[in-house]
């Protein structure tokens, strides 16, 4: 009996740089993932905005895909957000507790003030500061994944996001992988860190 190999793509982690559009084409000319990512039949478990960086998770396996993506399963997932303004305990705590949306009541599941984390790569273009308002960094983290939610979140509590880096997903972090670069980690492997 012959044995039938069957190769599969890795699941690949990409740190989408800034203004990094999150299909693989665009009729506008912007940069896409196509930019970054030439393995064929990757696709996005999840999206990430044209003006966010961080974390994005592809695979070819649909399974895996939606286990990361579908709201109902609440994956974890981590953001640092530069916001205009100084944030306190108390804008923490008006976070994890819930927030008007104009789409309903949004919670964070965890919500704290940080410094600015170390070894953050320089934004191009830089973000726009003004003399006599300060900035502050928090560090959110969100189950579901709606439309700009944690944007819509800090604005909703008088903290305009500034920059907003998405720096987990799941059981994967950023750690010192720059924008543009990405790391392959075999599909059984994925599904065993995403199943712990």
């Amino acid at each position: 009996m012959t044995a039938i190999l069957q190769f599969t793509v890795p699941t690949i982690i990409l740190n989408k740089p800034y203004r990094v559009l999150c299909q693989f084409r665009d009729t506008d000319g912007r940069e896409t993932l196509g930019n970054y990512i030439d393995t064929p039949n990757v696709y996005p478990a999840g999206r990430l905005d044209f003006d966010s960086e961080g974390l994005m998770v592809l695979t070819d396996d649909g399974k895996l895909q939606s286990k990361i993506s579908e709201p109902s399963n609440k994956l974890l997932k981590v953001y640092w957000v530069q916001v205009e303004g100084t944030a306190t305990q108390d804008s923490c705590a008006a976070l994890v507790a819930s927030v008007r949306l104009k789409d309903g009541m949004a919670a964070a599941r965890m919500a704290k003030v940080i410094p600015e984390p170390a070894g953050l790569w320089p934004r191009d273009p830089p973000i726009r500061e003004r003399k006599s308002i300060p900035t502050s960094w928090l560090e959110v983290s969100i189950d579901e994944g709606r439309n700009r939610q944690i944007r819509r979140m800090t604005a909703a509590i008088g903290l305009p996001a500034l920059r907003l880096v998405r720096y987990g997903v799941g059981p994967w972090y950023l750690g010192d992988l720059q924008p543009g670069m990405t790391m392959e980690i075999p599909n059984d492997v994925a599904w065993r860190e995403i199943k712990r």
